[in-house]
């Protein structure tokens, strides 16, 4: 970069030779022969360097050197240069009056490498080949001073280096006009043609180096005693004198993709287009023209755009970027190898800034990687928010499902949403969801408790329990406070459970949620209104024994006993008063059933309660009675005409007649006998008795029972008063005699009558 590429420099350096020293007199020597020179209209070119200090670019014709002076390359070919020639030497362009005509000399070289053409020979006429010919009314002009080395075209009229190509002005000069540094264009008029401007603005030389040559120039002036060659006239075909072809379009070696390769090899440049390549733009390709490269560029380019975009958390395929890579590489490459030798068609202020620029560029692709990899980022985030929200959406279905459900059915769906909340809570505590599980955890609690809302009070209890038991499983910072307020709607709860279940008649229920009231909240004012209910409820249940208004005493008395014993059961209130009412009820109630059972002829039944109260109650007032009814109860089961009439209670007064009971038999005996009383009484067994019967009346067919002396019987007397008596005798068993055989008989005793009854066993045997 930076270098033009319309510099003309020679391949080899030229030798060191000081061409801006004049020689003495500024002359050749005098001993230098002519010059050959060319045939006029020969047409060739000579490329020529003044040397400096020579005759300045704007000498005027006045000044230029006489017409009949010898031209100044006309020295001697032997001539050293730098030494002056003799005083008495001949002009160098004299030729001697005898001289006889000789082909013209060849071209001399130069030390810069370009030719000289030798003077035309004396009396040739016409003009010289670097003259040129008048044309379109012109005047001959006079020859061309040296121009630079490296220019093109003849040096103006007058002298003056430096002129390029350009149509002539009216005073024989080439037109030139003003140009910016670096750039190609007509001459001005102050003689300079096309090439880049100098350090003043004006335009150069024309084609080839500044001003001045490469190393100070080789060559001198018009008037040096060096010069190596003057400007040639116009070529044949030419405008005329002064007057120059039309410039060319553009500078040798420009255009699209250069000089094609064949440059000169720019290793900044090649740097620079491979990176504009790199900027994924395709600009290297911009920069030399090279459209379809570009196109590639683009095209891969935009591909990548539709895949990438808009950026998702899975990114781009790693195929897409390794072969998107692959691309930018190979434009790279190629975008170096064509612009290592490439003629760019910008000036030389533009390619100094294309390098610069590239490397700026490289922040396109650089900065579009970290915004797409910011993008990709916040793509991954937002689905992974959005996982964290399908996951609480996925909670509220739960809830939202089981809202009103008998929570021991929901309680595993409500745990794992309640699970999902907490997660979300404390492990993502910045997210989105996180920052929503607050309102579901109202929503959760509004569900959760929802029989209550509804005043379902005995499906509420299991769902506040938990409620109120999420301090023991869930974070404080997540769950707040909002466990503190289940407390009084659990103690209601348990309280108006068991107070529906107690109406329900489930005293077992019932009794059961009182008992964890108690035992929960033993300072809750529903336990003091569980008292209340409880004792009530069992005194208004006991009412009907009491009073013996019970239609079926049996039955009460049974509901009264269960709700008696779960009411003295509970734990933790003051329930001794009902509970005392109560006993006493049930023990009314027992013998009510009894006597009931009795006279619905219910015999065995009525004899099992009877025996039951005896037992329960012997100190009580009514057990004397109670035994009296189950004995006329074991009789009438067997002679129900014993039951027609229930035992009196009172003893009759009146008199007394005397029966005595005697037992001959084996096997103690039990005697049973109701009437105008009731009672039983026990004879121990006779050892000495036998059956009766079979082979003992076979023996002593005059055996009679109770024939022997009284003493050997064991007797009993009984105190009956007047009236019918039924009797029922029951042996214990032993012998032939079988363990609980009764025998039923009736008498009536009849008052002022003493009566005997002999027990006794018959057999067949």
């Amino acid at each position: 970069m930076g270098e033009d590429p319309n510099d003309a420099r020679p391949e080899h350096a030229p030798p060191k030779l000081d061409l801006n020293k004049p020689g003495p007199g500024d002359e050749p020597p005098a001993d230098r022969p002519p010059a050959d020179r060319p045939p006029a209209g020969s047409g060739e070119t000579v490329m020529i360097r003044p040397a400096r200090g020579g005759t300045p670019r704007d000498a005027t014709p006045a000044d230029a050197v006489p017409a009949d002076a010898a031209p100044r390359d006309a020295a001697p070919r032997d001539a050293v240069p730098g030494e002056a020639a003799p005083a008495d030497a001949p002009p160098r362009d004299a030729t001697p009056a005898d001289a006889a005509p000789r082909d013209p000399a060849p071209p001399q070289a130069t030390p810069t490498g370009s030719f000289r053409l030798p003077a035309p020979a004396p009396g040739a006429g016409g003009a010289a080949p670097w003259e040129a010919p008048p044309q379109n009314g012109g005047s001959t002009g006079t020859a061309a001073s040296a121009a630079p080395a490296g220019s093109f075209g003849p040096a103006d009229p007058s002298g003056t280096s430096g002129s390029g190509f350009g149509p002539a002005d009216s005073s024989g000069t080439a037109a030139s006009a003003a140009a910016p540094a670096g750039s190609f264009g007509p001459a001005d008029p102050s003689g300079s043609g096309f090439g880049p401007a100098d350090s003043s603005g004006t335009a150069g030389s024309g084609f080839g180096p500044p001003s001045g040559g490469f190393g100070g120039g080789f060559g001198a002036g018009a008037g040096g005693p060096y010069g190596h060659g003057q400007a040639p006239a116009a070529a044949p075909g030419w405008a005329g004198a002064g007057t120059l072809p039309p410039p060319p379009s553009a500078p040798p070696g420009s255009g699209p993709g250069g000089g094609g390769g064949q440059g000169e090899s720019r290793p900044l440049q090649a740097v620079a287009v491979g990176l504009l390549n790199l900027s994924c733009l395709g600009l290297g390709y911009v920069l030399l023209r090279q459209w379809i490269g570009a196109a590639v560029c683009w095209a891969a380019t935009a591909a990548l755009l539709l895949l990438a975009l808009p950026a998702d958390a899975d990114g781009v395929p790693l195929g897409v970027l390794v072969g998107y890579g692959a691309v930018l590489l190979a434009a790279a490459a190629d975008g170096a190898r064509r612009g290592l030798r490439a003629s760019l068609s910008v000036g030389a202020a533009a390619r100094r800034l294309v390098l610069p620029l590239a490397v700026v560029l490289l922040a396109v692709p650089a900065g579009g990687a970290v915004a797409y990899g910011s993008a990709r980022d916040e793509a991954r985030e937002e689905a992974f928010q959005q996982s964290l929200l399908a996951r609480l959406a996925t909670a509220d279905a739960l809830v939202k499902a089981k809202e009103g459900s008998r929570f021991e059915l929901a309680e595993s769906d409500y745990t794992t949403a309640l699970d999902t909340y907490e997660k979300l809570a404390l492990d993502h505590p910045g997210s989105r969801a996180a920052k929503l599980v607050p309102e579901r955890l109202d929503a959760y609690v509004t569900s959760v408790s929802k029989p209550y809302t509804d005043k379902k009070y005995c499906d509420a209890v299991d769902p506040l329990k938990h409620l109120r038991g999420l301090p023991d499983t869930v974070d404080a910072k997540v769950l707040g406070d909002r466990a503190d307020g289940f407390d009084e709607p659990l103690a209601q709860s348990l309280y108006e459970c068991g107070a529906g279940e107690l109406g329900r008649d489930s005293t077992a229920a019932a009794h059961e949620a009182f008992t964890e009231l108690a035992a929960t909240f033993p300072e809750s004012v529903y336990v003091g209104r569980t008292e209340k209910l409880v004792g009530d409820g069992l005194r208004k249940a006991a009412a009907p024994l009491s009073d013996g208004s019970a239609s079926d005493p049996c039955a009460t008395t049974e509901e009264v006993r269960t709700r008696r014993s779960g009411v003295a059961g509970l734990k933790g209130y003051e329930l001794s008063g009902p509970v005392a009412d109560a006993d006493r009820a049930i023990q009314q109630g027992v013998f009510s059933c009894g006597t009931k059972q009795f006279r619905d002829e219910e015999y065995s039944d009525a004899v099992k309660t009877m025996d039951q109260y005896a037992k329960d109650y012997p100190k009580s007032p009514q057990t004397a009675h109670a035994r009296t009814i189950s004995i006329a109860a074991q009789i009438a089961d067997h002679e129900p005409a014993a039951g027609k009439k229930l035992p009196s209670a009172t003893v009759p007064g009146g008199s007394r007649m005397p029966m005595v009971v005697s037992n001959d038999g084996k096997d103690a005996v039990e005697l049973l006998y109701t009437g105008p009383v009731t009672g039983k009484i026990t004879l121990r067994a006779c050892g000495t008795c036998t059956n009766y019967g079979g082979i003992r009346g076979a023996v002593d067919p005059d055996a009679k029972p109770c024939g022997g002396a009284s003493s050997k019987y064991p007797k009993a007397t009984l105190q009956l008063p007047a009236g019918t008596y039924h009797f029922l005798q029951r042996r214990a068993g032993g012998g032939f005699a079988v363990a609980g055989e009764t025998k039923s008989s009736k008498a009536e005793i009849e008052p002022g009558y003493t009566y005997t009854n002999c027990l006794y066993v018959t057999s067949g045997l």
